[in-house]
C-alpha cells in the first residue's frame, strides 16, 4: 500500500476531530499570550534573559503540544477503532508513521508560527531590553521552539501508543513537566540537563552555561522523542488491537 492515501486518511482523522484543532489553537494561543504576559515582566533581574523572557509562553504552551500528539493516537484506542485503521492499513509500522508524521507536521509550522507571534509581542512589551537580540539569535530561538515544540507532542503520541491511554499519558507527563522536573533539577544538577524538556529549551536561551547547547539540547530531546516513538511502534506491532 503506498504510504500517501495512508497519511491522507489519517491527516483528515486530525483535521476533523474536534479536540485536535482545538489543541493546536490552544497551542498558539497559550505560547503567544504568556509571552506577551512576560514582555512587561522586570528587567533589573541579574539573571534576566531577554531572548528566554520572550519565548517563556512555550513553557505552557507545550502542556498543548503535549495534549496534541497524546490525544492523536488515543483517540485510536477507543472500542473499535484502531481495529478499523488496521483493516485498512494492515501493515502496522506502515500505520504508525504516517500517525507520527501528520502529528509532527502541524506542530512544527503552528509551533514556528507561534514562537514568531510569541517574540515579536514579547519584544514590544521588553522595548530596550531586547535591543541587544541578534538576528541570528532570534531566528535560531524561533526556529528551535517549533522543532521543540513537535518533539513534546511526538513524544506524547509514543507515550499514548505505549500506555493506550492519553489521560494516563497526560497524567504522566504534564506533572513531571511542570513540578518533578523542578525538583529534579534542584536536587541533582546537571543530570536534569539532560531530561527531554530542560535540554530542549536550551534553544530558547540567548546565554547558557550547561552541559549542553542549543542544538546539542535538542539533540538530546530527539533522542528521548525517537526512543518512546520506537517503544510506541514496538506496542502497536506486538499488541492485540
Amino acid at each position: 500500500m503506498e504510504l500517501t492515501p495512508v497519511l491522507r486518511s489519517e491527516w483528515l482523522k486530525i483535521r476533523t476531530l474536534r479536540s485536535l484543532p482545538g489543541a493546536l489553537l490552544a497551542l498558539f494561543a497559550a505560547t503567544t499570550a504568556f509571552s506577551a504576559i512576560a514582555g512587561v515582566s522586570d528587567t533589573s533581574d541579574p539573571g534576566f534573559d531577554p531572548l528566554f523572557t520572550a519565548l517563556s509562553g512555550v513553557v505552557p504552551g507545550q502542556i498543548a503540544a503535549i495534549a496534541f500528539g497524546a490525544m492523536a493516537v488515543s483517540a485510536e484506542f477507543h472500542p473499535g477503532a484502531l481495529r478499523l485503521s488496521l483493516a485498512a492499513v494492515p501493515q502496522r509500522g506502515r500505520w504508525f508513521a504516517a500517525k507520527a508524521a501528520v502529528i509532527a507536521v502541524p506542530a512544527l509550522l503552528v509551533g514556528l508560527v507561534a514562537a514568531l507571534a510569541a517574540l515579536l509581542v514579547a519584544r514590544a512589551g521588553l522595548g530596550p531590553a531586547a535591543d541587544g537580540l541578534g538576528a541570528g539569535e532570534q531566528v535560531r530561538a524561533v526556529v528551535g521552539c517549533g522543532v521543540y515544540l513537535m518533539l513534546m507532542a511526538l513524544f506524547a503520541a509514543g507515550l499514548a501508543a505505549l500506555l493506550r491511554s492519553g489521560v494516563a499519558t497526560l497524567s504522566l507527563l504534564i506533572p513531571f513537566i511542570l513540578v518533578v522536573g523542578f525538583v529534579i533539577s534542584d536536587a541533582t544538577g546537571t543530570v536534569a540537563d539532560f531530561l527531554p524538556d530542560k535540554a530542549g529549551q536550551v534553544v530558547l536561551r540567548e546565554t547558557y552555561d550547561g552541559a549542553l547547547g542549543p542544538w546539542s539540547g535538542l539533540a538530546v530531546t530527539a533522542l528521548w522523542t525517537a526512543a518512546v516513538l520506537l517503544a510506541g511502534a514496538w506496542s502497536v506491532r506486538r499488541r492485540d488491537a
